[in-house]
């Protein structure tokens, strides 16, 4: 599942996400999601890979693609609440995607962060969850 974020980025002090589009001699070159700009990403720059990601859970961390996609389901493929909704509402639907967060190492901001993410990667049409499961199914045939 975590293909399907692969080449997404998020970069420190920058809105929204980033595709990857090439290297260059100290830097790579990025392109935005939200308008198609591109820009150079340096390494003084902290710059995460979405497919790296994990959420904190009481038991395990949990990869970024699987919250991803249990917002998927709950929303039936739709988008999620807004981010700017209030925190309370905002651990309220935490609550509901993730019941076993770490509510010691979760914070609002990350939360915010997973569900501006969710959505603008849904309504760029970049969330599929079907193909992963396809490849699972070829894998164990």
């Amino acid at each position: 599942m975590s293909e399907m974020l692969k080449g997404v980025l998020a970069v420190s002090g920058q809105g929204g996400l980033f595709k990857l589009v090439s290297q260059a001699k100290n830097s790579i070159i990025v392109e935005s999601l939200l308008d198609g700009k591109r820009m150079p990403a340096y390494a003084t720059s902290r710059i995460s890979a979405l497919e790296d990601i994990s959420i904190f859970t009481e038991e395990a961390d949990v990869k970024l693609a699987d919250v991803f996609k249990n917002i998927s389901d709950k929303e039936n493929g739709g988008a999620a609440i807004s981010h700017k909704v209030s925190a309370k509402e905002l651990k309220a639907y935490f609550s509901e995607i993730l019941p076993d967060y770490d509510q010691d190492r979760v914070y609002v901001s990350d939360m915010k962060k997973v569900i501006m993410w969710y959505n603008l990667l849904q309504e760029k049409e970049l969330l599929n969850f079907d193909t992963t499961e396809e490849k699972t199914e070829e894998k164990e045939a």
